[in-house]
């Protein structure tokens, strides 16, 4: 039974994971390299927690508890001596995470189970250097981690069945909704989804078809409404899928077809303007503005999360 979690990586990640475990019961410890990082990511979790708890998702005996429940630490050994399963949230450098798995093999217990949070590699290549293939698996987890309910699991093919049905059990039982890969491929499931729409977004700003904010309310006011409760799959059945027929034949041939990352995100990253966490990228950012944004995000997530877990318990 799995009672004790570690989160290695404190970043906006690795502190978002870290809390939703704490919230159901837990006991979590986070790890990272200095004492600077852990203070950051206790901060971080204490604002998430406040804001559950003025949106009434979290009492405040509750949000108590979940700040009681998570232990800092530096120190890996000692992080990882009691844990049943260990989530790896560090950065996306492969070299790194090889690294990890060679200090942890000794470190944890021989039926710790041991995820990566990983977006970019693939199980395959993560085991290259780790001696625990049985008992690894992928819980990619979506920014916010706190917030948004998928986790995609990826097995290895030496993965144990056990494993993958006590992971699949664990992220059910804090409130995720975890989707398993039958094979492993390049950016799982969401990411390949997301890659598609942005490239034709991306298209369309450069010919000037609409603004980028049009672009980005022809999504949220559309698509993207009805995205929240009802996938692409299901409403291709709901529309008829003989008017999709036709859809795809129709607007298919004159889709973007480009293999590489979009010319407006190119020009961007070489000038230097990454987005929000420069203050400017496609929008221009003051940075009281980012974290306002940001809060008026989560409000939105959290308020989305109460009607959609509303309608699974009226099902």
């Amino acid at each position: 039974m799995i009672k004790n979690v570690t989160i290695i990586g404190s970043g906006v990640m690795g502190s978002g994971i870290a809390q939703s475990f704490a919230i159901h019961g837990y006991s979590v410890v986070l790890n990272d390299l200095t004492e600077e990082y852990l203070i950051r990511a206790e901060n971080r979790i204490k604002e998430n927690l406040e804001l559950l708890v003025e949106e009434g998702v979290l009492t405040s005996t509750g949000k108590q508890k979940a700040v009681q429940a998570i232990t800092y630490k530096t120190d890996l050994s000692e992080a990882i001596q009691a844990a049943d399963f260990i989530i790896e949230a560090i950065p996306e450098v492969i070299e790194m995470k090889w690294d990890l798995y060679r200090k942890i093999e000794n470190l944890k217990k021989a039926d710790t189970i041991v995820a990566s949070n990983t977006s970019t590699f693939p199980i395959t290549k993560l085991v290259e250097h780790a001696s625990f293939a049985q008992k690894m698996v992928i819980t990619h987890f979506f920014n916010p981690g706190h917030l948004v309910p998928l986790v995609e699991i990826v097995k290895h093919e030496q993965t144990e069945g056990e494993v993958i049905e006590a992971t699949l059990e664990l992220m059910r039982s804090i409130g995720k909704s975890p989707v398993l890969l039958n094979k492993e491929i390049s950016g799982f499931i969401a990411n390949r989804l997301q890659t598609a729409l942005m490239r034709e977004a991306f298209f369309l700003l450069k010919e000037g078809i609409a603004s980028a904010e049009d672009i980005d309310t022809a999504i949220t006011a559309g698509p993207g409404f009805r995205w929240a409760f009802t996938g692409p799959i299901e409403i291709a059945d709901f529309g008829g899928l003989d008017t999709w027929q036709r859809v795809f034949e129709n607007v298919a041939p004159d889709l973007d077809q480009s293999i590489t990352a979009p010319e407006v995100i190119t020009d961007l990253v070489a000038e230097n303007k990454l987005g929000t966490k420069i203050g400017e990228g496609i929008f221009k950012y003051e940075a009281s503005t980012v974290s306002e944004k940001l809060n008026e995000r989560d409000r939105y997530f959290i308020q989305l999360g109460k009607i959609k877990n509303k309608g699974e318990m009226t099902r």
